[in-house]
């Protein structure tokens, strides 16, 4: 266009467009996510990343990364994971609830060789919620210690691992994929977690990148019934970066109802890689239980309720006998995980009542325990309801007390009386036990009279 002296206005240079660049990998500890190029929540991203990361460096040693791979943003670990030697020895499994310190030193001292904390949500975790990180506390006797914890996807157990990268020192970390409980599969986690493969993946994938010490995971046979599917996911997890497997020999449908199937458990492990250990659980109960398993190819068994009714079937298992404990052995055994309760939790009216809490939720189970001295015929199965005795002495009586009432008592024995208002319902309904046409026949006399 002409300008006022009859000069033209010359050309302006067209603005360069903007070049996209691909958001790089940020470490989890970093505040200022990337920007997503996934709708929040979706795991595609993490796997994406995550996933190309590892199968390049699979050719790479077993553990190593390619720094020059990765970027400047990303997490590296250069060195090689220790690994996870289970040959000969007896994993105390992470009970909820039950599975707290002192009944983990217990434990201990009668012969566990590797413990668990128990189950911890990995949102509570970041959340920073006192009582959750309480779980994963771990004591100098636990010289093979790990922690477990539970989540539905890659973004918060990713960064769940990390903070325990940095703030802890734990010999393995464990993924839950077999906690059959509502609450926690609603979320999308536990038993319920297990039948997403694409989620689990990225989870995988993601943990094992950013730990340093090996990652395990703990699985069902399946979700329903009669639909056994594990055999399909477990060669999948040992090429996602798995260290060690169990495997519950239940679906989440049967809960702990139903017999354990070794079988089954013994077709999975026949399919393992001999670098992976596979980890048997589900109905141990004695040394034979234990030759059993062995001779089906797992690696080693893994005890949880077996060692909540008896404790001392780890020192069963490795002196192979069946050990007729007396009823002041066991007291003495309560006394320890009083002492060491009191140590955990404070001796103050708060520490004492919380000690006592936790050994009724304990005695919930450890009542269930049947003398072998005592009576020839024992339950032929752990979950079978044991049979009503009256035992040597009065003491072996109100231990074999199936009344929450008697429980109290002997904590009583321990830790003193119980305020005037004290009541006591266990968490743990015990559904292993229930039996519709026992409850009813036993309902059927009371309601004649």
């Amino acid at each position: 266009m002409p300008q006022p002296d009859g000069t033209r206005k010359p050309k302006q240079e067209p603005k360069p467009k903007a070049i996209k660049t691909e958001p790089k990998l940020e470490s989890w500890s970093s505040k200022a996510a990337p920007a997503p190029t996934k709708p929040a929540g979706s795991d595609e991203a993490f796997i994406g990343q995550i996933g190309e990361m590892a199968e390049r460096n699979e050719a790479a040693e077993p553990g190593a990364c390619a720094p020059e791979a990765l970027g400047s943003g990303a997490l590296v670990r250069e060195k090689r994971r220790p690994a996870l030697d289970l040959r000969g020895k007896l994993y105390l499994a992470p009970l909820t609830t039950v599975g707290n310190l002192p009944f983990r030193r217990v434990c201990k001292g009668l012969g566990a060789d590797v413990t668990c904390g128990e189950m911890a949500m990995a949102t509570n975790l970041l959340q920073g919620q006192v009582s959750e990180w309480a779980l994963l506390r771990r004591h100098p006797s636990e010289d093979i210690f790990g922690v477990q914890l539970a989540g539905s996807g890659a973004e918060n157990l990713g960064k769940a691992a990390q903070l325990i990268e940095e703030h802890m020192h734990v010999d393995f970390v464990d993924i839950n994929m077999g906690c059959p409980i509502d609450v926690v599969c609603n979320k999308g986690c536990g038993a319920q977690l297990a039948t997403r493969h694409t989620k689990v993946q990225g989870i995988v994938r993601t943990m094992s990148e950013l730990l340093s010490c090996p990652l395990t995971l703990k699985m069902r046979t399946g979700y329903d019934m009669n639909t056994p599917t594990a055999h399909r996911l477990i060669p999948k997890l040992c090429g996602w970066g798995a260290a060690a497997l169990t495997l519950h020999g239940r679906s989440r449908q049967q809960r702990y109802s139903k017999s354990a199937d070794w079988t089954y458990i013994s077709q999975c492990a026949s399919g393992m890689s001999h670098d992976v250990p596979l980890i048997g659980n589900g109905d141990v109960f004695s040394y034979e239980d234990v030759d059993q398993a062995l001779q089906g190819g797992v690696t080693t068994v893994m005890l949880a309720r077996g060692a909540l009714v008896k404790p001392w079937l780890f020192t069963e298992i490795k002196e192979r006998r069946h050990w007729d404990i007396s009823a002041n052995e066991r007291l003495e055994i309560l006394q320890r995980f009083t002492r060491y309760g009191l140590e955990h939790w404070g001796t103050d009216e708060l520490g004492v009542a919380r000690c006592r809490n936790f050994m009724l939720e304990w005695l919930s189970f450890l009542h269930r325990y049947v003398p072998v001295g005592l009576l020839e015929r024992l339950p032929a199965r752990l979950q079978d309801r044991p049979p009503r005795f009256v035992g040597r002495n009065d003491l072996e009586t109100l231990m074999a007390s199936p009344n929450a009432d008697d429980w109290v008592k002997i904590t009583e024995l321990l830790l003193g009386p119980v305020p005037a208002s004290f009541e006591f319902t266990p968490k743990h309904k015990a559904n292993a036990y229930s039996d519709p046409n026992a409850a009813a026949a036993q309902a059927a006399p009371a309601a004649q009279g």
